[in-house]
């Protein structure tokens, strides 16, 4: 089955901005764009006249409005639109099976929305199997600006593969550079085995230790992916801070997320909170086992 690229659109200049930077990704990527958009008919129980029909045409609108400006500005785009009657997540969510990709629309940085995220966008991080790319705006608009893609690696190279694989992907397409950055902190007593400790020791401390780790992570994906330059980056500190720090200069910033679902509902992590509310550009969030 082919894959495609979904943006969700409401009309708002976030989500227009999310669409064009989709629009720009499928190009990259060679993947048609389908455009989505949520409306189902609810009654209020309040004294006001209420038109299906119109509602239905504003719905209407609101697509087509996005889809033509897609289409003009992309003349060679494979692009598809169409409403869908559920909630907002629902209705991305029920695109999964073809989507490459969910992309979403993001506030821009200010005092009042910088750490506004919104509910639906959390719900959808949360819950969807496939990587999804929240799109920071100012004024409605998203330059593609930075050299880097900048991907997080922790743990070991099973955990981190979907993160580095669309990371990879994705600077292949664009021919940019990928910087993996891995972070680190100093051990609470007894936390590493003493086999660990030991294999720290033969390497000559734990910096090593990390950087073999990052070495071996990546190995496999310099090999598939021969033409992307690689800068490997390991720091102490937090995961959340480091990835922020080196994120300045990037065009995407991508984290994982475990899709383990807990007691309380599906979460979408420490690291992934703080890259969506606070990195300067879009962050691409990849769940993993």
């Amino acid at each position: 089955m082919s894959r495609e690229i979904v943006a969700g659109v409401d009309g708002s200049p976030e989500s227009l901005a999310a669409a064009e930077w989709a629009a720009r990704e499928a190009g990259h990527r060679q993947l048609p764009l389908r455009l989505v958009h949520a409306w189902r008919w609810e009654p209020l129980d309040i004294p006001l006249q209420q038109d299906r029909a119109t509602q239905q045409r504003i719905a209407d609108e609101v697509l087509e409005s996005a889809r033509a400006t897609l289409a003009a500005r992309h003349p060679g785009l494979r692009l598809t639109a169409g409403v869908v009657p559920d909630t907002p997540v629902a209705a991305l969510l029920s695109t999964e099976e073809r989507a490459e990709m969910l992309v979403l629309g993001s506030r821009g940085h200010g005092a009042l929305t910088g750490f506004l995220l919104g509910s639906y966008g959390r719900q959808i991080i949360a819950e969807a199997t496939r990587p999804v790319v929240s799109v920071r705006s100012r004024d409605g608009k998203t330059p593609d600006s930075g050299a880097e893609i900048v991907v997080g690696q922790q743990g070991g190279a099973e955990d981190s593969a979907p993160a580095l694989g669309f990371a990879f992907e994705t600077a292949a397409a664009r021919g940019a550079s990928v910087r993996a950055v891995r972070a680190w902190n100093l051990p609470p007593l007894y936390a590493y085995s003493p086999a660990s400790l030991a294999l720290a020791d033969e390497l000559g401390g734990l910096v090593p230790y990390e950087e073999k780790a990052l070495h071996e992570a990546l190995a496999p994906w310099r090999e598939r992916f021969p033409e992307v330059e690689v800068i490997e980056h390991v720091e102490i500190g937090s995961a959340g801070q480091v990835l922020l720090s080196s994120s300045g200069a990037a065009q995407l910033l991508v984290v994982g997320r475990r899709a383990r679902r807990g007691a309380l509902g599906s979460r979408i992590g420490s690291v992934a909170h703080a890259a969506l509310h606070l990195a300067p550009c879009p962050v691409a969030v990849v769940p993993h086992p």
